[in-house]
């Protein structure tokens, strides 16, 4: 296994997760939001706002195109598997994990929605979004962990640790 890629909803902890994941590993930490912002000189929501979500959506895809790492412990942004390029080259860098965490957990989690570069189009809820792409995750997941609300972030590192040593992923 040379990478691990955590997918799921915003707020999903990816980010969070990925970080402590890869110290426990020994692993480097990647965060394609970031690599999206570099690319392009903006952050995401400003993305969002001046080009809409489908130049966005463009943007993640050669992003993450872009992406040749090892020993990486890899957190796309939540949008990453709506294009079925970004999803397989993700596919192709190591498992995917989808961390899936409830609605209502995600809702508590996330404050400020028009501010944190989520890539969904006007008049769309959470909900919406978790609908369209509940369906992607788990087609492209090796893996689906269910994470408990309100769960100490290490004990859902060690949930995911668990569950990937379980299935074989990791040794």
């Amino acid at each position: 296994m040379d990478n691990i890629v955590l997918a799921g909803m915003p707020g999903s902890g990816k980010s969070t997760i990925g970080v402590l994941l890869a110290k426990a590993l020994g692993y480097s930490f990647l965060d394609v939001d970031l690599v999206i912002q570099e690319r392009e000189g903006a952050l995401l929501q400003e993305i969002l706002d001046s080009r809409g979500t489908q130049a966005f959506l463009e943007a993640e895809e050669r992003a993450v195109l872009s992406l040749d790492c090892r020993h990486t412990v890899i957190a796309p942004g939540g949008s990453a598997l709506c294009r079925e390029g970004a999803a397989l080259h993700l596919q192709s860098l190591g498992p995917i994990v989808y961390l899936n965490v409830p609605l209502e957990e995600l809702s508590r989690r996330i404050r400020n929605m028009a501010q944190r570069g989520i890539a969904m189009e006007p008049g769309q809820t959470l909900a919406d979004v978790l609908a369209f792409r509940d369906p992607l995750y788990r087609k492209y997941a090796g893996l689906i962990v269910d994470c408990p609300p309100r769960q100490p972030l290490d004990q859902t590192v060690q949930l995911v640790r668990s569950a990937m040593s379980a299935s074989g992923l990791l040794r």
